[in-house]
């Protein structure tokens, strides 16, 4: 028998409350100090399986920028951050660049994409004259 207990401040809404919770066998014995119900949500998932969104840029090619930002689609495990930064580092994109297009898909076996966060218009190729 596997049992936790963790203080953490919950992040689900801006009220920020500090909890108290216990987990026993993956399962919330105990919460305390949440404010709303989504507090003893937010616990057990962190205790148990917490996952995060992870952002970054990607390198555009014909881009008026060069870099686009990119975040995942949901939030992943933590466990698989490192392995998606280093995927997420090898792409490049060739402009034009709609928001919420699909910049890599399954990233890091994780069934999660990786969109971009922002659109990018192409830039023409200078003249010569």
């Amino acid at each position: 028998m596997s049992r936790e207990t963790a203080e953490l401040t919950c992040i689900v809404c801006p009220v920020g409350c500090r909890l108290r919770a216990t987990v026993e066998d993956g399962q919330l014995v105990e919460a305390q100090g949440n404010s709303c119900k989504r507090g003893a949500v937010y616990a057990l998932d962190e205790l148990c399986a917490p996952k995060r969104t992870v952002t970054s840029t990607v390198r555009v090619e014909g881009g008026f920028l060069p870099l686009v930002p990119v975040r995942t689609r949901e939030p992943i495990p933590k466990d698989k951050i490192a392995q998606v930064l280093l995927d997420i580092a090898k792409i490049r994109i060739d402009a034009p660049i709609r928001i919420h297009q699909i910049v890599a898909a399954d990233v890091a076996g994780t069934g999660i994409d990786v969109i971009a966060s922002r659109s990018m218009s192409r830039v023409s190729a200078p003249r010569a004259e």
